[in-house]
């Protein structure tokens, strides 16, 4: 039987699917660590891969040499639709800044352009440089490229010396939360989201006062006081309509508690990274290793929290899972 041509959109590119990472020796305590997986594919497989992706991932596998009690966590940015929206606000304003700039001087435009973001202001501090690197079977890291996140830059009024403030970007958390490695101050997709969406209406249905005097013969509600029969309990009913569940089952700035917005991974709900998975490594961890689930990672960015009880060195597999986008599972954060 002759073999059937595959399309090339069918194709899928080889690609390497086992990522492997290892950590410093860490001291004992809690040690944090973040990969970017797009970052490390762009090394592996000598080809640009943008961040702006949400990647599959099979599964991890995390081991060390020595018998280190403690804990393993994984974390990610959220898996949220405002994650989803806010990242492609803040995407569309930096691609209008810089085709703004470019209007007159399109030759200007760097072959690698691409809208990179730290995760969080953990991530900022500790800049690009501090991101675990992908190594081979020798455990030997590879030599990186260029990888730099990306920066606003806010116009200042006139009075200003400077034309402009730069500003990194991070996915989650407040903005302005102290500077990064780059010395700049941060600006945060999710906060910036939150502060241009207008706000729910405080109660829904916003019932008038007399929506609940619907009885007597001076009712202001007298169309439902038409159809009273004697006693009935219609005003009652009306008082629990209007009084119950008519205000969203979260909290919003001016909802008459709250003075902020309260959006999840912004600065006052759920500031900290998303948990993925987490595992307890214990004397009877067999061969130190532990499984954590797979699952889908926006913008490919991972973060490693070790909480270890002896100094040792944590080693990392990631599989990942064959698919149409240059070798790999994944899709565009615009779809996410």
């Amino acid at each position: 039987m002759a073999r059937r041509k595959s399309t090339r959109g069918s194709k899928i590119q080889p690609s390497v699917l086992t990522m492997a990472f290892q950590t410093p020796l860490n001291i004992s305590g809690t040690n944090s660590y973040t990969v970017d997986l797009s970052q490390a594919a762009s090394l592996l497989n000598r080809r640009f891969y943008r961040q702006g992706i949400n990647w599959a991932v099979a599964g991890f596998k995390i081991f060390s040499k020595d018998d280190a009690i403690g804990t393993i966590q994984i974390t990610k940015l959220p898996n949220t639709w405002v994650m989803s929206n806010a990242w492609e606000k803040g995407f569309r304003a930096w691609q209008k800044m810089n085709l703004e700039a470019m209007a007159e001087a399109p030759s200007a435009r760097p072959k690698f352009l691409d809208f990179k973001v730290f995760a969080d202001a953990f991530h900022a501090q500790q800049g690009s440089a501090a991101n675990l690197l992908p190594t081979d079977s020798a455990s030997v890291e590879y030599v990186p490229g260029e990888w730099d996140y990306s920066t606003y830059e806010i116009p200042l009024s006139d009075a200003s010396p400077a034309n402009s403030v730069t500003r990194d970007v991070i996915a989650i958390g407040a903005n302005y939360s102290g500077p990064g490695a780059s010395g700049n101050f941060a600006v945060s997709l999710i906060e910036g989201y939150a502060a241009s969406r207008a706000l729910p209406n405080i109660l829904e249905p916003n019932m008038p006062a007399d929506a609940i005097d619907a009885s007597g013969s001076v009712a202001e509600n007298w169309q439902s006081a038409l159809f009273n029969e004697g006693t009935t309990q219609d005003s009652e009913v009306l008082l629990d309509l209007q009084a119950q569940n008519n205000q969203a089952p979260y909290p919003f700035e001016n909802d008459g508690i709250h003075a902020d917005t309260m959006y999840p991974g912004g600065a006052n709900q759920a500031p900290n990274l998303q948990l993925h998975d987490r595992a307890y490594v214990t004397s009877t961890t067999v061969g130190s290793t532990n499984h954590l689930k797979g699952g889908n990672f926006p913008c490919g960015l991972v973060r490693f929290e070790f909480s270890n009880s002896v100094q040792t060195t944590y080693y990392i597999q990631i599989d990942l899972i064959p698919g149409n986008h240059r070798g790999y599972l994944c899709e565009p954060m615009t779809e996410m």
